[in-house]
């Protein structure tokens, strides 16, 4: 397992040799800092912490600043790598050349927000016809029940806030990775606004 703090771009498109258009996510990779290091011995499994984004010393409580070794800036962003196929140690710098050799990603990030949503955009409702006088057309229809039970049971879909979740999109073809940019490039969409603060790691399932 391989994994990375990483920024969302945006989205663009890139062609092949034989000139088929492919659209791509690109991600840019600024170096991720090693916090800490977690071992069997001192933790039960081992693990690794990465950080990014640096915080001014005087923007973070005591407890929080303690986690990081003298040698490090206190991060933003931390996150904890299990089984990390890597050598490194804490105060290393890694950054988009760890993805060498890598072909798919699964990509983690907090989706966009929408709202508050009716049920056939929220969970893909069919509706009711839109002529002949019908009255039903963007409803939910019956959600209770008759004498028995006389209440509605948990987990029936019906209208509330959608977006704004942790989603994992998993089997991201790499396209390109450019070293100098720092960027990578996934074949097709990546949760998340721009700007945002996604965890990619290499595909579990590939």
């Amino acid at each position: 397992m391989k994994g990375l703090i990483a920024k969302k771009v945006g989205m663009t498109q890139v062609f092949d040799e034989d000139g088929s258009l492919t659209p791509v996510t690109v991600i840019h990779v600024e170096p991720n800092t090693v916090v800490a290091k977690k071992t069997k011995e001192t933790a039960g499994y081992d693990a690794v912490v990465l950080g990014l984004d640096d915080v001014k010393q005087n923007k973070v409580t005591k407890c929080y600043a303690g986690q990081f070794p003298e040698n490090v800036t206190p991060k933003r962003n931390l996150k904890e790598f299990r089984n990390f196929d890597a050598e490194v140690s804490v105060g290393d710098e890694v950054g988009v050349e760890l993805l060498e050799g890598i072909r798919y990603l699964d990509v983690t990030a907090t989706s966009k927000g929408k709202g508050f949503q009716g049920v056939m955009k929220r969970w893909g409702f069919h509706g009711g016809r839109s002529t002949h006088g019908s009255k039903f057309h963007r409803e939910a229809g019956g959600t209770g029940q008759c004498t028995s039970p006389g209440r509605t049971f948990k987990n029936v879909k019906m209208p509330g806030r959608m977006g704004r979740e942790r989603i994992t999109v998993q089997n991201l073809k790499i396209v390109k990775i450019d070293p100098e940019l720092k960027v990578v490039m996934v074949r097709g969409a990546v949760p998340g606004n721009k700007d945002c603060t996604l965890i990619i790691k290499s595909a579990v399932k590939k």
